[in-house]
């Protein structure tokens, strides 16, 4: 963290969940409705790609949590506090970019810049009570900052919320292109996430997101 931190001109944006999946992020950038959801994005102001895509291992890990009516099951957050690791994907795009993608999620109009300047002193800078109003600063790759949003509560907070079939299936998309998953690999890492944990087992996991 950089006590001196400046408004960064572009940021890798850290998806855990359904973004990961490049299909899914695009309706974030360009508008539209994810294969499986049940929204229209309006996409950000600025609906250029990405200028790059690579995987990464965050520190934390991801459950399940209230209700989403775009999946009609429970959504992903990350705990960074968790005793382990997260595979995600990171996309390297403006921070403007990254301010409408945000505002999305809290299903806003994108429009509005966000001040990162605070998150990447503190480590973490909760905007808002909202689900995904808690900017988390992940570290830095190749100069750029790596920034993530979940929710302001633990864990342990939160009543789990199981996630659906089309929730998991675009979950399996994103750790299989980003990260080469076989369908086992994935369905035995997203078994073991409490919200699923109990409600699905690996093998209901392999046939859901093989369907």
């Amino acid at each position: 963290m950089d006590d001196a931190a400046r408004q960064p001109e572009w940021v890798w944006y850290v998806s855990y969940g359904s973004n990961m999946a490049r299909r899914r992020f695009d309706c974030y950038l360009s508008g539209g409705t994810p294969p499986g959801a049940q929204r229209i994005y309006p996409g950000c102001r600025n609906r250029t790609a990405p200028t790059r895509i690579r995987p990464c291992s965050i520190p934390g890990g991801v459950y399940f949590a209230t209700y989403s009516p775009v999946w009609n099951g429970g959504r992903a957050f990350l705990d960074v506090a968790l005793p382990e690791t997260t595979p995600a994907t990171a996309y390297l795009i403006t921070a403007g970019q990254f301010a409408d993608v945000a505002a999305q999620e809290m299903y806003r109009d994108p429009g509005a810049d966000v001040d990162l300047r605070a998150v990447l002193t503190n480590g973490r800078d909760q905007l808002g009570p909202g689900r995904y109003e808690t900017l988390q600063y992940l570290g830095n790759v190749d100069g750029y900052p790596l920034l993530t949003f979940t929710a302001p509560w633990s864990a342990a907070d939160v009543e789990p919320v199981p996630p659906s079939a089309a929730y998991l299936r675009m979950l399996a998309i994103g750790l299989r292109d980003t990260h080469g998953w076989t369908v086992a690999d994935t369905a035995e890492h997203l078994a073991h996430r409490p919200g699923a944990r109990g409600n699905w087992t690996a093998g209901s996991i392999a046939a859901a997101i093989s369907s």
